[in-house]
């Protein structure tokens, strides 16, 4: 059989979650399959990384804290049950034999540490973002979550007669920025998970134009309740990439009117936030002599941003973000 079928055995014959590292052992402890000079635990890494990005149907998999992806079939998702699908008990993985190579625990990452390949994503869609500090705030409590977004943005409409700049600022300014708000999480693995980050969303993003939820792993199973949410409360999902370039929008959000007493709420309590929204201001009604010098004030002041493949590469290595199965 081929490496691609040897694997689909394996993951029937196991019949619950496994890593790469026990598919392998699984497949060479059947000789499903001879590897010959190929790096065997690469390829099958490799391999499971292509059937997800092929959306192949077949198979899915999840990722909890600490750990590598888990793999299973998705005929046999019912049979593993959704509890364990979506983290609501322990899950124990045993040994198949005495041999068995188990994955090494690595330093996990920071959530914040996303935020660099969030505003990398952005910036390629023509977003300015900037990070909002919560602690920085004047009224730290336990509901600031529910408070401020994790991150904030801003598109501009890119007109570039002087002319028609300054006519569509005449007729309403409003037209011609749009502002958005992020939620921003590690993984989300359960249904609690996922109504909490959700509900942090809706009401963080109350203020802006668009809200949206983003997250650098979703389990699967939770695709049909993201569905439902959206389409109920207009909050945006995107999954974020170790490569910003391969990120998803899941689910568009829904374009709302600005909130200004909200706006001049997160103004009074948070000198970051109060910070870009004056530094939108003075690019806004900068005279056209000093608008490209207000632009690069701007830029300077919004998040740091990554261009190329190898500085997403270097940046996640040095955060210890997974980047395997996503470069």
């Amino acid at each position: 059989m081929t490496i691609k079928e040897a694997i689909l055995k394996s993951l029937d014959d196991i019949h619950a979650l496994a890593n790469y590292l026990q598919i392998y052992n699984h497949i060479i402890e059947k000789k499903y399959y001879d590897f010959g000079s190929r790096t065997p635990i690469t390829t099958v890494s490799s391999i499971l990384g292509d059937l997800i990005r092929d959306s192949d149907s077949r198979i899915k998999r999840i990722r909890r804290p600490g750990e590598t992806y888990l793999y299973y079939l998705t005929k046999n998702e019912s049979s593993i049950g959704i509890e364990i699908l979506t983290g609501a008990t322990e899950l124990i993985l045993e040994e198949k034999s005495s041999n068995l190579l188990l994955p090494k625990k690595s330093k996990t990452y920071e959530e914040r540490s996303l935020h660099t390949l969030l505003s990398s994503y952005l910036k390629n869609t023509e977003i300015y973002s900037k990070t909002i500090f919560h602690e920085q705030s004047s009224n730290r409590d336990a509901n600031q979550i529910w408070t401020h977004p994790d991150m904030i943005g801003i598109k501009f409409l890119n007109l570039k007669s002087k002319v028609s700049r300054i006519f569509l600022k005449t007729v309403s300014r409003m037209d011609t920025f749009e502002l958005s708000s992020f939620e921003l999480k590690r993984e989300i693995n359960s249904d609690t998970d996922l109504k909490r980050a959700f509900f942090q969303a809706v009401s963080n993003s109350s203020w802006a134009n668009y809200g949206y939820l983003v997250a650098f792993d979703f389990n699967s199973a939770l695709e049909e309740e993201m569905a439902r949410l959206n389409q109920s409360f207009g909050i945006g999902i995107i999954k974020l990439a170790a490569n910003p370039y391969q990120s998803k929008v899941l689910y568009q959000a829904e374009f709302r009117e600005l909130d200004f007493n909200t706006i001049d709420k997160l103004c009074k309590i948070n000198p970051e936030f109060e910070k870009f929204i004056e530094q939108v201001e003075k690019l806004m009604t900068a005279e056209d002599r000093y608008y490209k010098s207000t632009e690069k004030e701007f830029e300077e002041f919004c998040d740091h941003y990554l261009l190329s493949d190898s500085e997403f590469e270097k940046y996640c290595k040095e955060s210890y973000i997974p980047i395997r199965e996503s470069l």
